[in-house]
């Protein structure tokens, strides 16, 4: 008849890795890493030798999981983050946004507009400044062409086209469908 197990039962290396489905080798190794504990001359204690390797493996199972865990959040965080690019790629493309550098160059036309504007007022107004008498009659004709150009600087309208060019020309696509093939 069998003997019956209890708290204090007590298995060899080469019992103790059948009950374990393991070598006796790895159950020597198990010992050696202080997970199991031998009681003496390598014996084992069956049912705390069963409950050590249980907590073991459980362990080292979280340890994967958690580690798994992280691998499926960077991926996530990588394809969330792809997926803001692609959407603000496609905002771009369709003219609802703008990059900064784009803007800054379209800004800076502006700029070079307007200089381009007031410098050439001196010359503008020579003439007519001296043909007349009086300082408010200069006063005047500065006035008017003052606000002609502010006028015309008003009237400066967005145009998306010349956004979109800047935006093909920056990622050296072909304008209106052209193509060297």
């Amino acid at each position: 008849m069998a003997e019956k197990i209890t708290i204090d039962t007590e298995i060899s290396t080469s019992e103790l890795a059948v009950v374990l489905g393991l070598t006796g080798r790895r159950i020597r190794q198990l010992a050696e890493d202080g997970i199991l504990e031998k009681v003496k001359d390598g014996k084992f204690k069956l049912p705390d030798a069963v409950q050590k390797y249980i907590s073991y493996v459980s362990s080292k199972s979280d340890d994967v999981s958690k580690t798994e865990q992280e691998k499926l959040n960077a991926e996530v965080a990588i394809k969330k983050s792809k997926a803001v690019v692609a959407a603000l790629e496609a905002k771009e493309l369709r003219g609802k946004m703008h990059r900064a550098e784009d803007v800054s160059a379209m800004t800076e036309d502006l700029i070079y507009t307007i200089r381009g504007a007031l410098l050439s007022l001196p010359g503008r107004l020579s003439v007519d400044i001296a043909a007349v008498d009086t300082p408010a009659e200069c006063s005047e004709i500065i006035r008017k062409e003052v606000y002609k150009a502010m006028k015309e600087l008003s009237e400066y309208q967005y145009d998306p086209q010349k956004y979109a060019e800047r935006v093909r020309a920056r990622k050296d696509w072909e304008i209106d469908g052209d193509s060297d093939e």
